[in-house]
């Protein structure tokens, strides 16, 4: 995978790509300028500044309550349908660069992926992941990375191997929902398991 975010290549900066995916990743939100920061995992500074730039050509609005800048989306903006469109392009596997570092969180033996990394809006969830021995610490440092790569709340679901295998058993809702939807693999050491769903879709 390249090393530099295609979004960033085309914008020209890290701050300026992150807010603008950001931004059209929750157009219904509002958010206050230290929560822009800590999602994004940007400085302040230079987030200032482009925000600045963002807001000259009202890609983004502010409003003022109680003392306090708040800043949304510009649904109305003229190239609004454009940019959403290469965002979702953007985002899509295999360009989410983090999404390697989760083999390295523990004994990983399924991490399969879908909603907002293949552009799946009616799935139910964006990811699972099955291992054991994981590391709280690296998962969270992981998701943080990502989520802020991604410019949106990664909507996950964490199980041991005996609970995927006991949930597989009890022919759990959810998960075999999941398996027989659209969806990526990034890791399968689950003997047997395409087999099984193959069956379930005949």
């Amino acid at each position: 995978m390249a090393d530099v975010d295609m979004l960033e290549n085309i914008f020209g900066s890290r701050e300026r790509a992150r807010l603008v995916r950001f931004f059209i990743q929750n157009p219904q939100q509002v958010f206050i300028f230290s929560e822009i920061i800590k999602k994004n995992m940007l400085k302040s500074s230079k987030t200032r500044s482009e925000l600045q730039n963002l807001l000259k050509i009202k890609f983004i609005l502010k409003r003022i309550k109680k003392g306090k800048n708040f800043y949304q989306l510009n649904l109305n903006f003229n190239f609004y349908p454009e940019l959403r469109n290469l965002v979702i392009k953007a985002n899509t596997y295999p360009q989410c660069k983090s999404l390697e570092r989760l083999k390295k969180i523990g004994n990983m033996k399924l991490i399969v992926i879908s909603g907002v990394f293949i552009n799946y809006t009616k799935g139910k969830a964006d990811m699972i992941l099955v291992g054991d021995s994981i590391s709280k610490a690296k998962l969270r440092n992981v998701m943080k990375n990502l989520e802020a790569e991604i410019g949106k709340e990664i909507n996950f679901v964490l199980m041991t191997m005996d609970e995927f295998k006991y949930r597989m058993n009890m022919l759990d809702k959810f998960v075999l929902g999941f398996l027989e939807g659209p969806h990526e693999e990034i890791v399968n050491k689950i003997t047997g398991l395409k087999q099984i769903i193959a069956k379930r879709k005949l």
